[in-house]
């Protein structure tokens, strides 16, 4: 989650507002399906536009800017589980379908000239955290997702439940960890400006992921816990 200091935002602010204060919102709302070019238009009047619940959207844009909400309970009764199901959707295909790829063809053209055994371990390091972050990531999008939507429908698998989504809930952190330190502690070549700006992606996209799990753990699965409770 971002830190900064709490401010809070209603319907009746402009979106434009939003986005000055806090330009990280722009992935957020591009998750939300809703487009640049907002003039004078205030939350609310975005949200109607593009179909987004509006409680939904500021209660995300809260929790990740300032941790805020965690502690409410019945939140299947205030937020839109569908829309968040959307929004995690989207996430997924951002990360798989276009950062995660930009990432690796800048870190290719960057390192380029680096020692062939360099080269190889970042490559290998880098295959293996893109793959188990798209296998944990298909795993929600064919196991978890559509149980969180059965159950909005009133019908419960005996076999399965969002506990097990909890156990198998891996942070893949370690290998980007491990990833980023191969950079700052081994990478042999001179300054350049490319490899630092790999670095620094590598820090920016491991913090969208860990805000990403965030909405999973502390939105995603509350709801599906308290939808099982109702379910019989």
């Amino acid at each position: 989650m971002m830190t900064t200091r709490s401010k809070h935002y209603t319907p009746h602010t402009k979106m434009a507002d939003l986005v000055s204060d806090h330009y990280k919102i722009l992935l957020l709302i591009y998750r939300f399906d809703i487009p640049l070019g907002m003039g004078e238009k205030t939350i609310k009047e975005m949200c109607e536009e593009y179909d987004v619940d509006v409680d939904t959207f500021l209660f995300i844009v809260h929790f990740l800017l300032f941790g805020e909400g965690t502690g409410q309970q019945e939140l299947h009764k205030k937020l839109s589980l569908p829309l968040i199901i959307r929004f995690l959707r989207n996430s997924h295909s951002y990360f798989l379908d276009y950062r995660l790829p930009e990432i690796k063809r800048n870190m290719m053209e960057a390192i380029s000239e680096a020692p062939q055994d360099i080269q190889f371990v970042i490559n290998k390091y880098f295959d293996e955290y893109e793959e188990e972050v798209y296998q944990h990531m298909k795993y929600e999008n064919e196991v978890v997702f559509p149980y969180a939507q059965a159950l909005m429908e009133g019908a419960k698998d005996p076999e399965y439940g969002i506990s097990t989504f909890e156990q198998k809930h891996d942070q893949v952190e370690l290998k980007m960890l491990e990833l980023k330190n191969i950079f700052i502690k081994y990478y042999p070549m001179a300054t350049d400006y490319k490899v630092n700006n790999i670095l620094h992606d590598l820090f920016t996209c491991s913090d969208e992921l860990h805000n990403h799990n965030d909405v999973e753990d502390f939105i995603f699965v509350k709801i599906v816990k308290e939808l099982e409770r109702e379910v019989r």
